[in-house]
């Protein structure tokens, strides 16, 4: 039994984990590198091992960042089963259709580029995959995970996937191994939700294991408590739209997206928002992944059941519209105070906020809410870090607007919860730390003392089971 590790290893993107056992080979996540120029080169490096000789991958849930290079692994040779709950399905063939469009109109960008420069070439012209390999890799979606049940891989291995409430349908994963007589229970949180929030159900307790691989991205920090986060964004949205400027929210199009649609709603009908006209859920995505939210109540709380069985729906409320068409976004930048805009990307690394940034960024009277994490080298964390202009579409954009960063609704365990968790596993042998700056991965480590812990490095490998 051995385990490797080909991603989020000392960062918070890209994850990727391999588990060799009884002569099969499973990986868990395969996720895109998000963040500076330089990941697309890490994107299209080699993964570290042979996309064909593994048998299962196994998704935690469809972030960008544990499913993006599932196409590209496909693309590579792999030919095995990918498991993941039904809700994981649904919105990973989004995610994936996504991503291969923007990196197709991305290669179209460069290429043209180049063209204008006398064929001198820069950056990628050629996508790292295509439309057509996102479609082609969801022909080996096998068995669809239930949360709590057991599913045999193969013979001496077991698979079970536990709510992680991250995002819907997201899960921690089980494996139970057995090679040459020897027993081991490897446990991989995936990326950890928390208690209380609405919308998802908590985090099932984990189970005891041998060996915790864990995420660690807010490792080093807690979060503001939920209330006075909701508190604070009625607060900027009413103090903004009073003083006739726009809102713009960097939303993340899964979970995030439709998170703050339920506050609104909330806010509407508890009357704590006023003056309120206009909101605009301005990305095609996100309208997509609302959708599919409601196709699975089975992932929802007791508070958001309680919604859609009174006959309401959870994530609507007057004045919201559902842009789609890029008409349509290109004129909500005519309307000059009262909107609330909720636009994609939540880092702003790319998609339509971009260009409401750039028409709204530089007016005292507009506010900008980041409500979810900004890795480094992001547009999103530039803003927050204070800079005083920022390059958008080639172009300096004086920051003039109010900048406000509301931790509380994150979708993330901060680093209370992480310790919670990990406590509830019993007392691992070893626990490997992922996923987290490693700023915050030493910060987490230093509160574990009841196991070896470890941080792996890009491509290292770890026996299991020999202790």
């Amino acid at each position: 039994m051995k385990l490797s590790f080909h991603g989020a290893d000392r960062g918070v993107t890209g994850s990727c984990h391999l588990l060799e056992c009884a002569g099969k080979k499973i990986l868990i996540d395969c996720g895109l590198y998000q963040g500076g120029r330089e990941i697309v080169e890490e994107n299209a490096a080699p993964f570290g091992f042979d996309p064909a000789d593994i048998d299962y991958l196994l998704l935690t849930h469809a972030h960008l960042d544990h499913c993006g290079r599932i196409p590209l692994l496909v693309k590579r040779g792999f030919t095995g089963e990918i498991i993941a709950t039904a809700a994981t399905v649904e919105l990973a063939r989004l995610v994936m259709l996504d991503s291969a469009g923007l990196q197709e109109e991305e290669a179209r960008y460069q290429l043209r580029r180049a063209r204008r420069r006398g064929g001198r070439r820069g950056r990628r012209t050629e996508p790292l995959y295509t439309t057509l390999d996102a479609l082609n890799c969801l022909e080996y979606v096998g068995r669809q995970a239930g949360f709590g049940q057991a599913i045999t891989l193969a013979p001496g291995i077991r698979a079970t996937f536990l709510i992680a409430g991250h995002i819907l349908g997201s899960a921690s994963i089980l494996l139970e191994l057995e090679e040459k007589g020897r027993r081991h229970r490897l446990l991989l949180s995936g990326d950890l939700g928390y208690s209380g929030r609405v919308i998802l159900r908590d985090p099932a307790p984990p189970p005891r294991a041998d060996t915790v691989v864990m995420e660690t991205t807010y490792g080093d920090r807690l979060h503001k408590q939920l209330q006075p986060s909701i508190d604070e964004l009625y607060g900027v949205i009413n103090e903004t739209i009073g003083r006739g400027g726009n809102v713009i929210i960097p939303t993340f199009a899964l979970e995030r997206a439709q998170e703050i649609l339920y506050y609104l709603r909330e806010g509407v009908e508890s009357k704590r928002l006023r003056h309120f006209s206009n909101v605009f859920l301005d990305s095609p995505m996100a309208i997509s992944a609302t959708r599919i939210f409601e196709r699975h109540p089975e992932c929802y709380d007791a508070e958001a059941l309680q919604v859609s069985h009174d006959g309401g729906d959870p994530f609507d409320l007057p004045g919201l519209h559902f842009t789609r068409e890029t008409a349509e976004s290109m004129a909500i930048n005519q309307i000059d105070g009262g909107a609330v805009i909720m636009a994609g990307s939540g880092m702003c690394t790319g998609g339509r906020v971009r260009h409401h940034l750039k028409h709204n960024l530089w007016h005292r009277k507009n506010s900008v809410i980041f409500v979810g994490y900004a890795a480094r080298g992001t547009l999103a964390r530039r803003i927050i870090d204070g800079a005083e202009t920022v390059r958008i579409f080639g172009e300096e954009i004086p920051v003039r607007a109010g900048i406000h960063t509301i931790g509380g609704f994150s979708a993330h365990a901060d680093q209370a919860e992480l310790l919670a968790w990990h406590r509830q596993t019993g007392r691992p042998e070893t626990t490997f730390l992922v996923h987290g700056e490693e700023e915050s991965m030493r910060s987490f480590a230093k509160r574990l003392t009841d196991t070896r812990v470890e941080m792996p490095s890009l491509h290292q490998v770890y026996p299991l089971g020999e202790g």
